[in-house]
């Protein structure tokens, strides 16, 4: 049997790409018992604020937290990794930590991203795009806009993308994933290098775990499988996340939807065998293919993790 949920650290609102409030996630996790919650949105920290406030009234934690995207360029992988990262209420009051976690997010994505995507996408897959990717079977009947992809937020992720070109451009699932997935000749990573972590890593007390590392492992069709890279591509990867330099992770999160048990086995013995905490959480970002309050940590992951966080000065 498996244990009770006592906290669930991944969580998505609509300061992001979730489909509920920072209130309403908060809420929801109060109505399922659990003691803790985490809002991790990706690359922004606008949500924590309201869901501090709500945690208060509703009498759960709610940790502090953000969903860092990396981009990474390796001859095995070229693409975005993600990290969790918690950190003590007080630091959302200091402003040096604000200013610099924000020029932080302000390398990996905003809006010059989305138009050097919108660009790229229209070079190789436009109307006009016939010379530019030979051998190509998809072409748009219209030209992707900047506007149609900001108009869905200020945040903008891959989410975003899929969604236009799904309900705008007509385009089926598998036409959208030749567009935007990894091996796509549009591509373009979002995120920050590594090495820009170090800085912020140095100066302001903070848990740092690698997200889904097994998520791109998940048998498909699946939600959660997204374009991460497979497991032993992460695992390759992984003696560059736990030396001292650039960054050095905290833990690795186990309990997800995407991961197989066959997975979660391997990744709690790397864990203890290099001494890393564990976590969990839903990755919830909707009421209905990627839902909230489904995953999470027991008693006994959750008072290692705290046991860390509560040491955060």
């Amino acid at each position: 049997m498996k244990p009770r949920i006592v906290a669930d650290l991944h969580n998505h609102s609509t300061f992001s790409d979730g489909e509920l409030s920072p209130t309403e996630v908060v809420n929801l996790a109060a109505e399922k018992g659990f003691s803790a919650i985490s809002i991790t949105d990706h690359d922004t920290l606008a949500g924590v604020e309201e869901g501090l406030e709500t945690g208060i009234k509703a009498g759960i934690e709610v940790i502090p937290g953000v969903e860092l995207t990396l981009r990474l360029k390796r001859p095995e992988f070229v693409g975005s990794l993600h990290l969790l990262i918690y950190f003590q209420p007080t630091l959302l009051k200091n402003p040096d930590f604000s200013k610099a976690i924000q020029a932080l997010f302000a390398t990996g994505r905003g809006a010059a991203l989305v138009r050097d995507r919108v660009a790229a996408i229209n070079h190789h897959f436009g109307p006009d795009s016939a010379t530019a990717t030979p051998g190509k079977t998809l072409t748009l009947k219209k030209e992707l806009t900047v506007t149609e992809i900001e108009k869905l937020g200020n945040n903008i992720t891959r989410r975003h993308f899929a969604r236009v070109l799904s309900e705008n451009h007509q385009l089926d699932k598998s036409q959208v994933k030749e567009i935007i997935a990894n091996q796509s000749p549009a591509y373009l990573p979002s995120g920050i290098d590594m090495e820009k972590l170090s800085p912020l890593r140095r100066k302001f007390p903070l848990l740092i775990f690698l997200a889904h590392p097994a998520a791109g492992s998940f048998p498909p069709p699946s939600h959660y499988r997204e374009v991460l890279p497979p497991w032993p591509i992460v695992k390759k990867l992984l003696p560059e996340f736990t030396a001292p330099e650039p960054i050095c992770i905290d833990g690795l999160e186990i309990e997800y939807p995407g991961h197989r048990e066959i997975d979660k086995q391997e990744l709690n013995t790397l864990a203890a065998e290099l001494n890393l905490l564990t976590s969990g959480g839903s990755d919830g970002h909707d009421l209905g293919e990627r839902p909230y309050a489904v995953c999470g940590i027991g008693k006994k992951d959750f008072t290692r993790f705290k046991q860390r966080y509560e040491d955060l000065h």
